[in-house]
């Protein structure tokens, strides 16, 4: 079997790895392609201390974006509901539908706390009364919310 190297990516390629992983290629690859190309450095212990350092820096900063999620989330729901008035025609339909960007902006009127509204879930609203709606914070933290639909 051919000697391998190790090589830490600076960039995204597909189908070897992401920046900052710490991979093993062949001589000629990272010689002729990967290095001259700056889309690799050798394995060092200077630079393999410095991916290190970077991915102890990005856990940490997934952990405080986690944190800061759960505060929102128990924010979220000790509020608990969130009322929208849409205009309201016969047997109690409304006109149209409640938006997730309709519940995102009601949710900042009350909270001052944005939320992204493409991690807003809704069922579809077609009259008014109370339905559950959940917001993605963050990949593992999702709050339930209540809508509660009036007529205007």
């Amino acid at each position: 079997m051919a000697k391998r190297v190790q090589v830490v990516l600076r960039q995204d390629i597909s189908k070897l790895g992401q920046n900052g992983d710490l991979v093993e290629v062949a001589p000629g690859y990272a010689r002729n392609y990967l290095l001259p190309r700056s889309l690799a450095v050798r394995a060092t212990p200077g630079i393999l201390k410095q991916v290190e350092r970077r991915r102890e820096e990005e856990r940490q900063r997934q952990i405080a974006l986690k944190q800061e999620a759960l505060a929102q989330k128990t924010a979220l729901e000790t509020i608990g509901r969130f009322t929208i008035a849409k205009q309201v025609g016969e047997n109690e339909a409304i006109f149209g539908t409640v938006t997730d960007r309709e519940l995102a902006e009601a949710i900042q009127a009350m909270t001052n706390q944005e939320v992204d509204r493409r991690g807003i879930t809704l069922p579809d609203i077609n009259h008014i009364g109370f339905y559950k709606a959940q917001i993605k914070l963050h990949p593992e933290v999702t709050a339930e919310v209540e809508v509660h639909v009036v007529s205007n």
